[in-house]
Formats: structure tokens, C-alpha cells, sequence
């Protein structure tokens, strides 16, 4: 596999965020963070254990290795709560573009960290993204000191320079040890902290009560977020860590198509060029790094 298959897998992830998302927050508006949390990322290290669990030894033996797939597990999960209080609290149209600052956040650590680069066209490619991005995520172009007091914006401006670190450290990890072994790691350690979280606020209970209600909602969840992941750390490795950010970023595009189609929502003049800057953007930011 090559830089194309990259490619391609950062466009499944893309995909997978966007229907993910969908689905986590009405999950997590309907329950709370920690049990969305912790069932997605028991599911992922349940599915990904048979796939593993010959290489755990080596990777335990493998300091190097193992340290930055553990601080990539942790940072990563400080983030997903820092993402789903975000989507609890604020709106989406207020939350998404602030979250398009994960791309110049890992791209500027891969450039620092592992002396990755990207050439000057795929740099123009992924700043019209960026703003094909925002476009298409706000309804109104007036910029108010408001939207700086709406719920949720600190906590998404924080969870995005947090995530732009959990991206690059999941891609350095996938590379350090492998792909699906990040993927487990990360599911495991996520898990364990949201549970310790759930058990603390007593909701053990109620947790397995809820499970028994929207099994849909749950499994559509776990399954999008889960391949997500898995593809966006194999593009890690075979794509420049830039611009498979930027590509799988793109699922606010699945969400707006998402709002047009299936919630019958009307965008507003900005945001249909928006729409096609950002796709345009994307797919031949795509084809010439293919």
C-alpha cells in the first residue's frame, strides 16, 4: 500500500467522523460524556484484541515505542472529553469551524517533531479547505463578540489545539508501532479512565440500563467513530501526516450534506461556496498527493 491507499483511507475517515458525530451527540446530550465514551472505546479494544494480542509483548518490550503510543492514548482522551462536552454545551455551527484548527496544530508538530513537509500547493490546497471549512460551518458572516460568550466556544477552542496534538501523537504512534495496535491501546486506555469516571459518579447502573434503549443509536456510534479511527491512524502512515488531517477533517462536510438531506436544513448563500471550496479542495488536495 501506498500514498493513494492513504488517501483513500483519510476519506473513509472523513466519512466515518461525519456519520460518528451524528451520532455522538445525541448520544451524549441524551446521556452524558462518560458512557458514550467508554462504550465506544470498550467495542473498539473488544473488535481489535484478536488482531493484537500476539504483538502486546512485543510492544511492552519496545520502550520507545510504547511510551508514545501511551501519551497518545492519554492526550487523545483528554481531548475526546474536551470534543464531547463541546458537542454537548455549544452549537455546531459555532463549534465545527473552531475545530479546524487540528490541522495547522498537526501539521506544525509534524513539520517540528518528525521534519515532515508538504510542498507549497498542498499547503494553498489545505488554507482553502480551512476556509471552505469555516464557510460552511457558520450561518451568518457578522462576526458578534457574542459568539465568544456562546456555550461551548472556550472548551472547543481548547479541544481543538488539544486535538490537533492527539492527531499528530496517533499518527507518530501508528508509525512507531502499528496501526491497529494504536487503535487498541488508545481503546483500552480511554476505557479504563472512563470508567473509573462512571463507577466514581455511580452510573454503573444506570449505564447498563441505557444500553438497553437506542441500540441503534449505540452501535451506529461505536461502529463509525471505531473505523474512523482505525482508517485515520493507517492514512497516518501512508500519507503525509498533513494532509490526512486535513482530508479526514473534512467531515463537516458529511454533516452539513447530513443536514441538508436527512434534517431538511437550508444553507445560506455563504456556505453553499463554502461547500463547494471546501470539496473542491479536498479532492484535489487528494489527487495531487496521490
Amino acid at each position: 500500500m501506498g500514498i493513494e491507499a492513504g488517501i483513500i483511507l483519510a476519506i473513509v475517515a472523513m466519512i466515518g467522523w461525519g456519520f460518528g458525530d451524528f451520532f455522538i451527540q445525541k448520544s451524549v446530550r441524551k446521556f452524558d460524556n462518560w458512557q458514550p465514551l467508554f462504550i465506544i472505546t470498550l467495542f473498539g479494544a473488544i473488535v481489535l484484541l484478536p488482531f493484537v494480542w500476539s504483538d502486546i509483548p512485543s510492544l511492552i518490550g519496545n520502550i520507545n515505542s510504547l511510551w508514545i503510543v501511551l501519551v497518545a492514548s492519554v492526550i487523545l482522551f483528554v481531548a475526546a472529553v474536551l470534543d464531547f462536552e463541546a458537542l454537548k454545551r455549544g452549537k455546531l455551527d459555532v463549534v465545527e469551524p473552531i475545530w479546524s484548527l487540528e490541522i495547522p496544530i498537526s501539521a506544525l508538530l509534524a513539520f517540528f517533531v518528525v521534519r515532515e513537509s508538504v510542498g507549497l500547493w498542498q499547503l494553498l490546497l489545505i488554507a482553502s479547505l480551512i476556509i471552505g471549512l469555516v464557510l460552511v460551518s457558520v450561518k451568518s458572516l457578522k462576526f458578534s463578540s457574542r459568539v465568544l460568550l456562546e456555550k461551548g466556544v472556550i472548551i472547543a477552542v481548547i479541544a481543538a489545539l488539544v486535538m490537533g496534538v492527539a492527531n499528530f501523537f496517533v499518527g507518530w504512534g501508528a508509525r512507531a508501532s502499528d496501526a491497529l495496535m494504536m487503535n487498541f491501546v488508545l481503546n483500552v486506555v480511554v476505557a479504563i479512565f472512563s470508567l473509573i469516571f462512571i463507577i466514581y459518579q455511580r452510573n454503573t447502573r444506570k449505564m447498563l440500563n441505557n444500553l438497553k434503549k437506542d441500540k441503534l443509536l449505540w452501535l451506529g456510534m461505536c461502529i463509525f467513530d471505531n473505523v474512523a479511527w482505525i482508517a485515520f491512524a493507517f492514512a497516518m502512515v501512508l500519507a503525509p501526516i498533513a494532509v490526512t488531517v486535513a482530508l479526514s477533517d473534512s467531515y463537516i462536510i458529511i454533516a452539513v450534506l447530513l443536514g441538508m438531506f436527512v434534517n431538511k436544513e437550508k444553507l445560506h448563500k455563504h456556505q453553499y461556496i463554502g461547500l463547494v471550496v471546501a470539496l473542491a479542495s479536498a479532492i484535489v488536495l487528494a489527487v495531487i498527493t496521490s
